[in-house]
């Protein structure tokens, strides 16, 4: 069987790759399950930035992209350890758990009340500063919006407590925010970016499962072990929380209350346009001892060079990240690795096997456009290695087509729908539906805008600085209908599995499933490739203004 499959994939290298061509047979399932199994292994510890199993994960994927014969596209500047290396300094922080975070006269308990770390990027922090309630904690202009009334003094050297996501709409601005879909100004990385640059001393964040999109499970295995950030130099002034912090809905009620204020009472008034800060009367203080770490961590880089000698000096990028939790809290039954299974190893595997069928076709045979395979590290830190990359792209900006980012494939069963989040923002949806159709597929809108999945992946640090990118994922209707394993998993997934220890390779993983998608995304990624230009932004979405910047600098 494994002679009738190599010669079948062979024969499939010494066709040219059309544009309309179904791609499916290039593609090998059982090197894409065994990358899975190996980068979900217990071996690798989590794929944890920094931590051995990262290191291991890192350069097993430069080891697989140089065995597909995908060359390096890292430059002089960072080379430490491999061509194939970018690598990003951090600075790592894990504080200490039984810190206790003190409102007013309450005491507060980490992990089950309250979870914090420190943007100041030291061991030792104490903050000790009034609390005042910001609402949604945004000023945005476009919607004649903003939470920071009154003067300036009023949040610098405070703590601030705000409200995830964005204000609902009412019947009156039915899309105020976006409607139903989150906007960037609802995300929990915009809410500290803003109060940093008012000067703020920290920040706690409200959770509740409705708001966040996912329960406080999910914060608590996230923030309860290293947290990571880009390394700041000495000559850096980006802006900084000593305290980032979240905490139950049930703790921030209970420490309003001794002020007399109330939760229910806050957030309904924050709703509107005419809402004004409160400040609580309440005193913050927090004492944070962690560990820290500064370290190097690696953006993996190969590229494939395309075959129209004017065309080749610009570039479709694919990227899935390869880093996970690592090592963290033991779960009911004792485990301690966070396998990344499902988020993201399947995305690794599926961008190996696009990047290995386009590297063994013939340069005159391939796309016209060349193709840089992007692995980002820390994505569950922030998308800290995405965001590196775009202030320092190792292909120019103006030079770079679009980003198809993979970030958990499908490995329940084959699908008839896609989502490709964020697609209908620039004229790359034109490709996408193209490619669609030829499969007889059908692309689906974002069946949860409330979540702001747009803005969780490593494709939006590309749209920040106006690259056209995608999130792609699959849809929800299977073909056949899901069964047993498969459909309990996929059903329970955000539950159950999402940034847990149980996201991990089961032998019922379906390779068809996977190659289905990896097959459609290289499909996308060819007419891209292939395209008399390049896609832009759409005049009215808000990443139009830097799309056109990236073409005057």
């Amino acid at each position: 069987m494994k002679k009738l499959i190599s010669s079948a994939i062979l024969s499939a290298f010494l066709t040219p790759l059309c544009f309309g061509q179904d791609l499916t047979s290039r593609f090998d399932g059982e090197t894409m399950r065994r990358r899975v199994i190996t980068l979900s292994s217990d071996e690798f510890q989590g794929r944890g930035p920094g931590d051995v199993g990262g290191k291991m994960a890192s350069q097993y994927i430069a080891n697989e992209l140089k065995a597909a014969g995908v060359k390096p596209a890292s430059r002089g500047t960072y080379l430490q350890g491999s061509r194939y290396f970018q690598n990003v300094t951090m600075f790592g922080v894990k504080a200490n758990p039984s810190t206790l975070l003190k409102v007013g006269n309450e005491t507060l308990k980490f992990g089950d009340d309250f979870v914090a770390t420190t943007g100041a990027q030291k061991a030792k922090v104490t903050v000790d500063a009034d609390l005042v309630f910001v609402g949604y904690g945004i000023n945005a202009p476009n919607y004649k919006w903003n939470d920071y009334k009154g003067s300036p003094a009023d949040y610098r050297g405070k703590v601030l407590m705000i409200l995830v996501n964005d204000p609902p709409a009412t019947d009156a601005e039915p899309n105020l925010f976006g409607g139903k879909a989150l906007t960037y100004y609802g995300r929990w990385t915009y809410k500290y970016e803003e109060a940093a640059r008012r000067g703020a001393a920290g920040v706690i964040l409200v959770h509740t499962t409705e708001s966040a999109g996912y329960g406080w499970n999910v914060v608590r295995t996230s923030n309860g072990n290293w947290r990571y950030e880009i390394a700041r130099g000495k000559k850096d002034r980006t802006p900084f929380l000593s305290m980032k912090a979240w905490a139950t809905n049930d703790a921030a009620s209970k420490v309003l209350k001794a002020s007399k204020l109330d939760l229910n009472d806050l957030r309904d008034k924050a709703k509107r346009r005419d809402f004004v800060p409160v400040k609580t009367g309440l005193r913050v203080h927090l004492d944070l001892n962690s560990e820290t770490k500064a370290f190097f961590s690696p953006n993996v880089v190969g590229k494939v060079e395309g075959s129209d000698p004017k065309l080749k000096d610009q570039f479709v990028v694919f990227s899935a990240h390869w880093d996970h939790l690592g090592v963290g809290s033991p779960d009911a039954k004792g485990d301690r690795i966070y396998n990344g299974a499902y988020d993201n190893a399947s995305g690794v595997a599926a961008v190996l096997a696009i990047a290995e069928v386009l590297a063994k076709m013939p340069q005159k045979d391939r796309p016209k456009r060349s193709f840089l395979f992007l692995f980002p590290t820390a994505e569950e830190q922030g998308l800290l290695g995405a965001e590196y990359y775009s202030r320092r792209p190792l292909v120019p900006l103006s030079k770079t087509a679009a980003d198809v980012n993979l970030d958990g494939v499908n490995f329940f069963g084959r699908v008839s729908d896609f989502m490709a989040l964020g697609a209908d923002r620039s004229s790359m949806i034109d490709q996408i539906n193209a490619a669609a159709r030829e499969r007889g597929l059908t692309i689906t809108p974002d069946t949860q805008p409330e979540q702001g999945f747009y803005f969780r992946s490593d494709h939006f640090p590309f749209a920040k600085v106006g690259v056209p990118s995608v999130n792609f994922q699959h849809g929800e209707k299977f073909v056949p209908e899901l069964s047993g394993e498969p459909k309990a998993f996929f059903k329970d997934y955000n539950a159950k599995y999402y940034h847990q220890t149980t996201d991990e390779y089961h032998d019922w993983w379906d390779m068809n499933a996977m190659i289905q998608e990896a097959e459609f995304a290289l499909a996308i990624g060819t007419k891209l490739a292939d395209a008399p230009g390049m896609p832009r932004f759409k005049n009215s979405d808000e990443f139009a203004a830097a799309d056109k910047s990236r073409f005057r600098r």
